[in-house]
Order: C-alpha cells, then structure tokens, then sequence
C-alpha cells in the first residue's frame, strides 16, 4: 500500500521524507524575525492550542541568494530550520511548517524532512467582488487571511460594477455619496474609506499579497451614471438576456450584464477617467490598475477599442501597469505592456484566444482565470445552495485541479503567462460563511495549479484530494467553514 502524502498544498517543487523521529513541538522555543515568528505562533497556537515561547528548536531566518518568493525548510527530532530567500519567501515556508504539524500519539510534532520550494508563476492570485454585494474590512481581512495560507499573493478587489461603487474618491466625491448605497437584490451597499482602503492593502502587504483595484469600465457603469449622468450613455436594454432590467437614473439591484456604457466620444468621459485612475495609483503601491474593459455588450467594437486605447494610455502616464480582461485585447491601440486577464474557458471559444494573444504581441503578458475552472463562484455540486452554474455547469474540485495554464491558449508561450488567479464573483455571496462555502476547497487547487510544477510524483488528482483531505483539521482550527465536498476524503 502506497504511503499517504503529507497534507501540503500547494505541493512543494522538491521534499525529501526522511526517516527518523519527529521534531516534538512541546516545550520547542523559537528564534525569528518578528513578522515570521508572529505568523509561526499564531498557526501552531490556532492548531495545538501551544505556546513558543522565545528559545531554541525552530529557527526561521532570510539568507539571501536563491529565487524571489522560494524557501527551505529542514525538520528532524533535534530541530526545525526554515530559510527564506526573502521574506515572502520565508512566510511560504511557515504556511508549510504550519500544514506539516500532526499528532503523534498525545503529542503535537512534525515528520523529519527537507523541503526545497519555489512558484511556478510570479502571479498567484484571488479576486473578491465587492460591488454586487459589499464586504466590509474584516470579511477582506479573513480573505487576505486564508488566501496567504495557500501562497496566494495578490488580492484583485473588483470595486465597482452596475450595482455600485465602492471606493471614496475625493476627486469624484458623487461616486460614493449616490452610487454606493445599495447592492444586488436591494443588499445594503457600502464602500471603503480611503483610511478603509490604504488598511487592506497594508494588511495585505504583511501576508505578502500585492493588492489589484480594478475599477470596471466602459460598461459595468450603471453605478457611475447615478453619479455623473452626463458620461453615461442610457441602457442598452435589448442585450440583456436574463436579469433586472434596469431603469435610467434608478440603482440597479439586478444581475444582468453588458447594458451599461460610458459616452466613449464625450472629452468628459476622459476627464473622468484620468481623476478617478490618478487618484486610484496614489492609492495604490502595487504595480497594476484594472480598468475592466469586459462584457460591454451596449458598446460597438470600434467605440470599445477606442475607450480602452485611451484608459490604458492614462494608466501607463501615470506610471503604472494597466491590467484588463482579455476583450480588451482586440484593441490595436492598447498601451504596451497591458497586461490581459483571460476568463474564457479551458478549451476556448470564439475569439477569446486570439484577444489574450493581442496583450504578448504588444509586450504585455496574460493571467488565466479559466472560469470553468477557477471561477470561484460556480457551484461546487449541481445541488450546491449557493453559486452559479453558467460556466459548463457546476466546477467540481476535480475540474478545477486537471487543466494546464500553459494549455489553455494556443500560440501563448509560457513566459507570457503571468500567472493564474482565482475569481470570487458575489451575486450569491453576501458573507463570510458564503465566501468559504464556495471558495474552499476549490481555492487549493487554483493555488496549486499557480505554485507547484506542472508535473511530478504528486502531482494527479489522486495525491490532490488526498492532501486536501489532510488539511480539513488545520481549515477547522482556523475558522474556516468549508463544505465537505464527497470527492474527498477528508480526515477528522
């Protein structure tokens, strides 16, 4: 009978299982810089109910030399070691050290091994919608939270669609004094502060998470016509296929998309746009702004590769990164560099290929978010009570684990893939238990898929499901509410 792999997702890029005893945390001290010793004590407090207290056995430290974001981790009976080559990458190796711990009889202790680990992709994200419905600081916090234990590390916040605007923009004061207050299914609304926002992304950047705020234009924009009706066009009513119909001058709370566009020849909509992104970069240390640019189905294709060839250029002014999904990549006049998220599906249809294609021909790069695979808000089963099944139906956890981002667009090389991410669309998420129920344990494979090399021993759907299943006692002493899903075997 083959041995039961250790409960590590993502699985490591090399680990070496070594014979011996266990190292018995009982009783271990620890030595470490303050963030990663602070890290370190809350998992194994949150697991074991233990205290370290300062001392020998677990000695976590930087060395310098080996790749961004990798890390080594040694574990024998006589002690623990985790090097990282930077910070990320030594807050990687305690997310490790954290899945390693196990019982041993009436003990607490980790297994004698060598680990020696590094992502795949630079790019490893989540994204969470607050505009269908808002998700105040603590619900992000939690995100960020369970997101970093899976070397996730970028936060995409979506924060303004149709049903609302989500950001306090001083230079555009109507966006969240009109446009802010209400959500899908008449949901009370909100928005962050500018103190709200500048904590989200602190906070994300402790867990070494590079938050991306993407305001969606030029449709999803019925929120910004509350506020500034002079930029907006009327609703496009006959695209809309299902869903609310929305009114002129009225919040939609509906969930029907492409009927709403900004005034694409009006110099006001430009104006609009160089305020909100100059404020947005200010706000922001990361290098990426998300300007949208998807389902504007109220927009011909000309107006729309107009609009998005200026919006990128005033992102790129402002000395940022412009970042859009992948329809934008059908525009000539793309700034360079922009880079393109794809959310078409794994065997791809229509031109979606050919438009993630146009981001490498102009110098950019693309990030998959394949949505029959990693679109976080499908259903996991067909009787899931919460989700959505438009993307093929429900996502199973097996789905979302067996593609190959390096597969999915023809003619895109693998070094022009950025990375992969995770989206969290909230039609049907209003809480926090809503965001666990659909995100775990789906969120795992997305992270192995983005971290771990694309082959290996453990690699199958076999060794996944397993792991996962290994790590349902840790999700539970760490507050997290996943459903547990038939597909694996979970341990109690």
């Amino acid at each position: 009978m083959a041995p039961v792999p250790l409960p590590l997702v993502p699985f490591p890029a090399h680990i070496d299982v070594r014979r011996g005893p266990a190292f018995d945390l009982s009783g271990a001290g620890l030595s470490a810089d303050p963030d990663a010793a602070t890290a370190l004590r809350s998992l194994v407090a949150a697991r074991t109910g233990l205290d370290l207290p300062d001392g020998d056995g677990i000695v976590l430290t930087v060395q310098d030399g080996g790749p961004a974001e990798s890390y080594v981790l040694e574990a024998a009976a006589t002690g623990i070691r985790v090097t990282g080559a930077d910070a990320a990458g030594l807050h990687y190796g305690v997310q490790t050290l954290g899945q390693l711990i196990r019982r041993d009889g009436d003990r607490w202790a980790v297994p004698p091994v060598r680990v020696e680990d590094a992502p795949r992709f630079a790019y490893r994200g989540v994204m969470l919608d607050v505009a269908r419905h808002f998700h105040d600081v603590p619900t992000v916090r939690a995100y960020i939270d369970r997101a970093a234990s899976l070397k996730v590390n970028v936060l995409h916040l979506h924060l303004s669609d149709d049903q609302g605007w989500r950001l306090e923009l001083r230079s555009r004061p109507e966006l969240t004094a009109t446009a802010s207050a209400t959500a899908v299914d008449g949901a009370e609304g909100g928005f962050y502060t500018q103190d709200d926002y500048r904590a989200i992304v602190a906070y994300a950047a402790s867990h070494h998470m590079t938050v991306v705020p993407e305001f969606d234009m030029p449709g999803h924009t019925h929120a910004v016509s509350l506020a500034y009706p002079g930029i907006a066009e009327a609703p496009v009513t006959d695209v809309i296929t299902e869903g609310a119909i929305p009114v002129e001058g009225e919040p939609y709370t509906g969930t029907a998309v492409g009927f709403s566009s900004l005034r694409v020849h009006d110099e006001a909509t430009y104006a609009f746009v160089r305020d909100v992104f100059a404020e947005l970069a200010e706000l922001t240390p990361g290098p990426w702004l998300h300007f949208g640019g998807d389902e504007s189905h109220g927009t011909t294709p000309e107006d729309f590769a107009r609009f998005v060839s200026r919006a990128s250029a005033v992102i790129a002014d402002l000395g940022k990164t412009p970042m859009a999904w992948h329809e934008a990549g059908a525009a000539t006049g793309l700034a360079p560099g922009t880079v393109g998220q794809y959310w078409g599906f794994v065997t791809p249809v229509d031109a979606a290929p050919q438009h993630a294609r146009g981001f490498a021909d102009r110098g950019g790069r693309v990030v998959l978010s394949p949505a029959d695979a990693v679109y976080l808000d499908m259903k996991p089963t067909d009787d899931a009570p919460l989700g959505l099944t438009w993307a093929n139906g429900a996502t199973s956890l097996e789905r979302a684990y067996s593609w190959e981002p390096a597969d999915v667009v023809d003619g895109l090389p693998e070094d022009a893939i950025l990375g992969v991410e995770a989206p969290l669309w909230t039609e049907t998420v209003a809480t926090l238990a809503d965001i666990d129920a659909l995100v775990f344990p789906r969120i795992a494979a997305a992270a192995e898929i983005a971290w771990s090399p694309a082959t290996g021993a453990e690699r199958t759907w076999e060794s996944f499901r397993t792991r996962v299943g290994g790590l349902g006692p840790l999700w539970t002493s760490l507050g997290v509410r996943f459903p547990a899903l038939a597909e694996v075997p979970w341990t109690t």
